[in-house]
């Protein structure tokens, strides 16, 4: 059965990318990732999809680096990117993944 409505297509893309985002395989992005989708996915614009798809992407020590304060490679640097690097600055965050 095809999906025929655009809102059904954005739906099984974010459940999809919850999923990845929780299942990277380095805990720590594991978490960082999910909890993050967890929050954010549901009011993302298709543009902050793609930053987050593409985030996805990355290997996860590089990412893990640069969520500890290491400049993100250009393309990356972006709005979606700078959200989760807040949410790992907050204090004492809960990680829900």
């Amino acid at each position: 059965m095809a999906i025929t409505d655009p809102n059904d297509a954005r739906q099984a893309r974010r459940k999809r990318l919850l999923f990845r985002a929780r299942h990277r395989g380095f805990r720590e992005v594991d978490l960082i990732f999910g909890t993050f989708a967890a929050d954010a996915l549901a009011d993302m614009t298709d543009a902050e999809l793609d930053a987050f798809e593409a985030l996805l992407g990355v290997p996860d020590q590089e990412v893990y680096a640069w969520l500890q304060g290491a400049p993100p490679a250009p393309a990356h640097d972006t709005p979606v990117f700078a959200s989760m690097k807040a949410l790992c600055a907050r204090k004492n965050p809960t990680w829900n993944a």
